[in-house]
């Protein structure tokens, strides 16, 4: 069953690639509880098929790097890219995007998050294994508030523009 809006999000881990070593997060992958993100906060979560991919590194994630601010500025918290790949990836594609400090790159690895929301997609036809179905949400503490689950192949309803409308 995919999650819908007034759903509370699901149980999970993410790993996130820490570059700098600080109190609590060693340098390299760390592991993080998803209820234990979101508690008290509002995120936009957006997420896609995989990292260095043309579409999600030439204009899904690019548009939420370049909105940060604006959605600071409508109370966003965080922002969130969840992708079904390893950590090491997340954050060489982070870093290479200038995606640090602006929005988290977040590692699902072997999908059991994006299982869990019922967004996953089989892409095995192209070799590609179980990923995530592109898509975009708003939670406040933990909770699903927006929606925006994109038909496969399309590039139409997660993009950051759509997302900070429903904000707006």
């Amino acid at each position: 069953m995919t999650i819908q809006i007034g759903d509370r999000l699901p149980a999970g881990e993410l790993r996130e690639f820490i570059e700098v070593e600080s109190e609590g997060c060693s340098l390299g992958p760390n592991k993080f509880n998803v209820g234990d993100l979101a508690a008290g906060k509002k995120i936009a979560i957006f997420a896609v098929p995989g990292a260095f991919t043309p579409t999600c590194s030439e204009k899904h994630a690019p548009g939420y790097i370049q909105h940060a601010a604006d959605f600071k500025a409508l109370g966003v918290d965080e922002i969130w890219c969840i992708a079904v790949n390893d950590p090491f990836v997340m954050g060489a594609w982070g870093r290479e995007l200038k995606a640090t400090g602006l929005v988290r790159m977040l590692s699902d690895g072997n999908a059991e998050f994006t299982k869990a929301l019922g967004l996953d997609a089989d892409f095995s036809k192209g070799g590609l294994g179980t990923r995530s179905q592109r898509y975009s949400m708003l939670v406040e503490d933990g909770v699903v508030r927006q929606l925006n689950a994109e038909q496969a192949g399309k590039f139409e309803a997660s993009d950051a523009e759509t997302l900070l409308k429903q904000l707006g």
